[in-house]
């Protein structure tokens, strides 16, 4: 069972816990200082191309410009790796776009405190089931769905529905419903672009036309209910008016409303009074025990996220290896909730301790890979280095920038 706790404060900054059998599993903080611009969409303003860099910088109407690389102009060339693989060098970036021109674009990463948000004229809009990709034409089905039969099935539905020159990714969270809703749901996405497209070409023929935005995101509040209603979601508290009156509109839109219980706690610190400011300290640990007497610490840098495995107070019964099987075993558990909790992105690198059998170090990886299906974001284990050290990256849920 799923519940998710939505606390305001003073300052009116948000933080969302997801709970499951008691134990917080997910959490997320938005401060309303900061302005999260991630997926929003807006038409912006080329201000100037920056030829040698394959670039440009454009104006959406925020504090500081945006930054477009041709990659994210030109079409995307597959629907696994996107313009990664592309020779870029073939393109000229002035063939696409010009200074002062309207161009359509979304924000894929925000802003930091040295570097503008990062846009892209690939739009995406993401919906319960699907999420909808304008002027491509791929369909990419999520491979937590494992099932030909069901993959099939999905693909069958698409298909039918799909106008030519849109692209889908369809997500796990598709399997098994019905054709019905799956097909409300890309028509919602379709007739959502649709009007977008509208106001942009409307806005873009004005001699004056001023950066403006066109669709906002539903910010962290949204896109948790989003992801997770669907996901054995048993109750909902929170103790914000806004956010209680946008959780019942959400129920009722979705046909949640009889199934979801929806607590209102005005004015109460509802992380308090139900023990999850407990759990939320501890998530902020850099060394985290394992039950058999080791542990793991999680350090931070700016390129990557550092995890060391020790075996601390666990000596183990039998042979070495076993030992270290233990311990490591334990630690990939442990891990991948970890990743998580804190919504940890990037490259990530984890020192196990050094085993000497291929099979235990297969075993290990067959148990991260296990635990990391639960998790709602992209991850991908890339393998061990030369130096035996486990590489792997996983993708923000949200942005912490």
């Amino acid at each position: 069972m799923k519940e998710i706790f939505i606390n305001q404060d003073k300052e009116n900054n948000k933080i969302v816990a997801l709970v499951e059998n008691g134990k917080l599993i997910e959490k997320y903080e938005e401060k309303d200082s900061v302005k999260h611009l991630e997926e929003n969409i807006y038409l912006g303003k080329v201000e100037n191309i920056l030829i040698g860099m394959q670039a440009a910088f454009v104006d959406i109407g925020t504090q500081k410009n945006t930054f477009i690389h041709i990659k994210d102009i030109i079409p995307k060339a597959s629907n696994e790796t996107g313009n990664k693989n592309e020779e870029l060098s073939k393109y000229n970036i002035k063939n696409y776009i010009r200074t002062g021109m309207p161009i359509l674009v979304q924000v894929k990463r925000d802003s930091t405190n040295k570097k503008g948000a990062r846009v892209s004229t690939h739009i995406s809009l993401p919906g319960r089931f699907v999420v909808l990709m304008p002027n491509q034409e791929f369909i990419t089905i999520s491979k937590k769905i494992e099932k030909k039969e069901e993959r099939n099935r999905l693909l069958e539905i698409a298909k039918e529905i799909l106008p030519k020159s849109y692209g889908l990714i369809i997500r796990t969270a598709s399997q098994g419903i019905g054709k019905e809703l799956i097909q409300n749901d890309i028509k919602r996405a379709i007739n959502l672009y649709e009007d977008i497209l509208k106001k942009a070409k409307e806005l873009s023929n004005k001699s004056d036309f001023k950066p403006t935005l066109l669709y906002a995101n539903d910010g962290i509040v949204g896109k948790t209910l989003i992801d997770i209603i669907d996901k054995d979601l048993a109750r909902i508290v929170t103790n914000n008016l806004k956010i209680k009156q946008y959780a019942e509109e959400f129920l009722k839109d979705t046909g949640f409303e009889n199934k979801v219980k929806l607590e209102f706690k005005p004015n109460e610190d509802i992380l308090n009074i139900y023990n999850i400011d407990e759990q939320l300290e501890k998530a902020n640990n850099r060394k985290i025990w394992l039950k058999c007497g080791g542990f793991i610490t999680i350090d931070k840098t700016e390129a990557l996220t550092a995890i060391d495995v020790n075996s601390g107070k666990y000596i183990g019964s039998k042979s070495l290896e076993q030992t270290v099987y233990t311990v490591n075993k334990e630690a990939s558990i442990e891990i991948a909730k970890q990743l998580r909790l804190r919504d940890i992105g990037g490259i990530v690198i984890i020192d196990y301790i050094d085993m000497e059998k291929q099979e235990t170090k297969q075993k290990i990886l067959e148990t991260l890979q296990e635990e990391l299906k639960k998790d709602r974001s992209k991850t991908q284990i890339v393998g061990f280095t030369p130096l035996d050290l486990l590489e792997l990256t996983r993708k923000h849920m949200f942005s912490n920038d």
